[in-house]
């Protein structure tokens, strides 16, 4: 629950004083010992803190979606194992996983999604990374399209979904190898572009590098640029230029 509904139900008289003292004795952080769970973030930037779940030992992993599932009744965790999920379906029935993005979440049903954000990749290996940021922005909000496999070995392929692409606040394109599907949907669309470099490729890539230098260096405007794979700062950025469009 937010603090605007919490005191809300105060002032209707829904929650007496005492529950919601209680309510608010955690912020600004919950100190768990071996974390500290950021449950004002949502007031301050709009967005709940999210669980990076890789590389966290289990019981902490459980404790903390135990945690933000009991007071916000919904949790994003990204970089989840199918093993993780298990573990957390265990304390967290209402969990549900994805295998494809590695998304780990419980989502508020009936959940209203603004705007328009486009998320297109190069091709279907990037589609990971690109689900990552789809199901991210959707977590927070918004709506988003879907436009999988339209890299520049084809232009084709993009030019013929120009119309789709230029409905959106917002366009995420991800590639590897070269990378530069960022540059030709920037010298297409009249919005900001969020460029996702991916790790997908062959040695010379670098493991991304060469995607990721490809997006910095772009030779067209209104570019931002995420670190490689990072499919969720992604959906994260587009969601808050989403966001503004939508006000």
């Amino acid at each position: 629950m937010d603090v605007r509904e919490l005191l809300e139900q105060v002032k209707s008289g829904a929650v007496k004083i005492e529950d919601a003292e209680h309510a608010l004795k955690d912020l600004p952080y919950e100190d768990l010992g071996y974390a500290k769970l950021d449950h004002h973030r949502k007031l301050r930037s709009g967005f709940g803190e999210t669980v990076f779940c890789q590389g966290k030992p289990d019981a902490y992993l459980m404790e903390i979606y135990k945690r933000f599932y009991e007071r916000d009744g919904e949790v994003l965790g990204t970089r989840a194992s199918e093993e993780q999920y298990m573990l957390v379906k265990a304390a967290v029935p209402e969990v549900v996983y994805d295998p494809i993005s590695r998304i780990l979440k419980v989502e508020r049903p009936g959940k209203e999604r603004k705007g328009l954000i486009a998320v297109c990749t190069g091709g279907t290996a990037d589609i990971p990374v690109a689900e990552e940021a789809a199901q991210t922005a959707e977590y927070f909000g918004c709506a988003v399209d879907r436009i999988f496999d339209v890299g520049v070995a084809g232009i084709h392929r993009l030019l013929s979904q120009r119309d789709r692409i230029m409905k959106a606040n917002c366009i995420v394109a991800v590639a590897g190898m070269e990378g530069a599907l960022g540059t030709v949907i920037a010298g297409l669309a009249d919005c900001p572009v969020v460029a996702v470099p991916t790790s997908v490729g062959y040695g010379a890539s670098f493991h991304g590098l060469s995607a990721l230098l490809t997006m910095l260096n772009s030779c067209a405007n209104g570019i931002s640029v995420v670190n490689i794979d990072n499919g969720y700062g992604a959906g994260y950025l587009a969601t808050q230029i989403n966001r503004l469009a939508v006000r």
